[in-house]
């Protein structure tokens, strides 16, 4: 009996020390990377923003106006992307959430991409939008649906997603996003805009293609559509 209760306490105890692994974890980064330095003369970034004195806070650092302004989608992918993050809004700093505006010229693309720290909802407003993701390796399967004004999709974090409008008149949208700062990365302008470009070597084998056809792709002016 006395060995069965020892048993039960190293048990809970094992138990009770692996949920507080569980549940530790380092903080979710806001930007790309935070590099460690030992110096703090040498220059200091946090993970984030600093914070203001909450004394000194207004309900201007809580608000932002023009979400209602059409982008300029007379560009070469035919959308445009009006972000409300913590750039934007002071407010949104350790918040979690951030907002964006999309708009679509007719047959405009938001082009594939990828948020690397947020997952996204988007809700149409206006037209209609041909959206969708891949899961990742291996499946790489696709999810696609058409949505209407009023219609919501969400693209899961980290996964390349994109919308198209497809239609004649134009289409808008706007995306809820679970982080502050949720980054964007385009797939081709990051694969053929890099600065230095990667190298052709690398390419080439990555996509199975002749080497003029890189050299075509990164003579490309790719645009950023935000």
């Amino acid at each position: 009996m006395i060995m069965t209760r020892i048993h039960f306490l190293v048990a809970t105890a094992t138990l009770v020390f692996a949920f507080s692994l569980a549940y530790a974890s380092d903080p979710s980064p806001l930007q790309d990377f935070c590099v460690a330095i030992d110096d703090p003369k040498a220059g200091v970034f946090v993970n984030g923003k600093f914070c203001k004195d909450p004394k000194l806070a207004t309900a201007n650092d809580f608000f932002y106006s023009g979400l209602n302004i059409p982008g300029n989608t007379s560009n070469p992918v035919g959308s445009y992307v009006t972000p409300v993050n913590v750039a934007q809004l002071a407010g949104l700093n350790t918040l979690g959430i951030s907002l964006a505006r999309i708009d679509f010229a007719p047959y405009g693309l938001n082009p594939p991409h990828i948020h690397p720290r947020a997952t996204e909802i988007l809700v149409v407003l206006e037209g209609t939008l041909y959206v969708g993701f891949v899961t990742s390796n291996t499946d790489n399967k696709l999810f696609t649906k058409v949505l209407y004004p009023g219609d919501v999709f969400v693209f899961p974090k980290g996964l390349i997603h994109f919308q198209f409008n497809g239609g004649k008149s134009n289409a808008v949208a706007l995306a809820g996003l679970s982080s502050q700062n949720p980054g964007v990365i385009t797939i081709a302008n990051a694969v053929f805009g890099s600065k230095p470009p990667i190298s052709v070597d690398v390419l080439t084998k990555a996509f199975q293609v002749d080497k003029k056809v890189i050299d075509y792709l990164q003579a490309q002016f790719w645009w950023d559509n935000n």
